[in-house]
């Protein structure tokens, strides 16, 4: 997968509009879009750099004033759409880090920039379903290293000040680790 696009409405309406607009506009495949609490509307889709740019224009402009938030990611790290399909499982745990957004479209970008600024293992995406439209990602790895994950991550939501707050938890209880598998 090249790049990765992604478009939040406040409308679900809008949100569905912009998702036929966004594939009638480049050679784009869907990856995700459904609506999430409280009231919005998420899409992911992906393709070449340039059709995903030209894509999330479109659905943008659908949307207009109903944009909570939209990125184009290029070379977005493979862990990133694994995580967010719950098909990760590691090996073991030494810590645990949790980052913590309100958009949904916060914790793609942020665990993108987390997978690629250390050698962790993401675990989840959590994108809104459930939990009042704030999102959040899971990871794991040496303490040093998710320590580092988290921090970067942790930059890319407060750069248009997404980022609700995280945590790193060392060695943690194993009835937690498995509370979020």
């Amino acid at each position: 997968m090249e790049a990765i696009g992604i478009l939040e409405s406040n409308s679900i309406a809008k949100g569905i509009e912009a998702a036929d607009a966004v594939l009638k506009a480049a050679d784009t495949a869907l990856l995700y879009a459904k609506p999430v609490c409280p009231g919005k509307y998420t899409i992911l889709f992906y393709g070449d750099v340039a059709a995903v740019s030209a894509s999330l224009d479109a659905g943008a402009a659908v949307i207009d004033a109903h944009l909570v938030d939209s990125v184009v990611i290029p070379r977005i790290h493979p862990q990133v759409i694994q995580a967010i399909s719950l098909s990760t499982a590691p090996d073991g745990v030494n810590a645990v880090g949790v980052m913590e957004f309100f958009s949904v479209t916060a914790a793609v970008y942020a665990a993108d920039a987390a997978a690629k600024a250390a050698d962790v293992t993401l675990l989840d995406v959590r994108l809104g379903v459930g939990i009042g439209g704030k999102s959040f990602a899971v990871l794991t790895g040496e303490v040093a290293a998710v320590e580092e994950a988290v921090r970067c991550g942790m930059a890319a939501g407060e750069e248009k000040g997404l980022a609700v707050t995280s945590t790193v938890i060392p060695s943690p209880r194993k009835e937690i680790f498995d509370t979020l598998l």
